[in-house]
């Protein structure tokens, strides 16, 4: 397996990532952080237990399990953080992203009795780095209340606000006038 370069950091070392030296298939990278593995393996993720996870979060409640999953097939990456023991699911994140411009990153979620542990700064880290993603230009995110991960990691408020816009319409399973 070769090893990546880190990616410039301010004062944390990501994970080192092990990319398999091999041309065929899609890429797994996986790297550590404490006691939990951090793998792009889509086969790994426990959509149940994700599924489970998103329905709770205060930015998709009651998201079904098929919207879940296509949502992960439609990511350029997806990232699940294990218990190196047990091998259960910890974390969660995806990344929307062209490879290039532009990348999204998006559902990130710790296992609430693991938060605090540096888990989701690694995960963060571990897609920042990631050899389709290291280099593309922009990234951005929303967030309510994790302001300080991101921040450790060089994302900042938006400079100007104005420049960007959205749409919002509700979701197949939320209900009519939800947001």
């Amino acid at each position: 397996m070769a090893t990546l370069p880190p990616h410039p950091s301010t004062d944390f070392n990501p994970p080192e990532l092990q990319v398999p030296a091999t041309p065929a298939g899609p890429i797994v990278a996986e790297g550590s952080h404490r006691a939990w593995v951090l793998s792009d393996d889509h086969r790994r993720i426990d959509f149940a237990r994700v599924t489970e996870w998103l329905q709770g979060s205060y930015w998709c409640p009651g998201i079904p399990r098929a919207a879940v999953e296509q949502a992960a097939r439609h990511s350029s990456l997806v990232v699940g953080a294990y218990d190196s023991p047990s091998g259960q699911q910890v974390g969660f994140l995806r990344v929307v992203s062209d490879c290039t411009r532009f990348a999204y990153l998006m559902d990130v979620y710790v296992a609430s009795e693991l938060r605090g542990c540096g888990l989701g700064r690694a995960m963060v880290r571990f897609a920042l780095n990631h050899p389709p993603h290291r280099d593309v230009a922009r990234w951005m995110l929303g967030t309510r209340d994790a302001h300080g991960v991101y921040a450790r990691e060089g994302f900042e408020p938006l400079a100007e606000p104005d420049r960007l816009m959205q749409r919002n319409r509700p979701a197949p399973w939320e209900p009519a006038g939800s947001r």
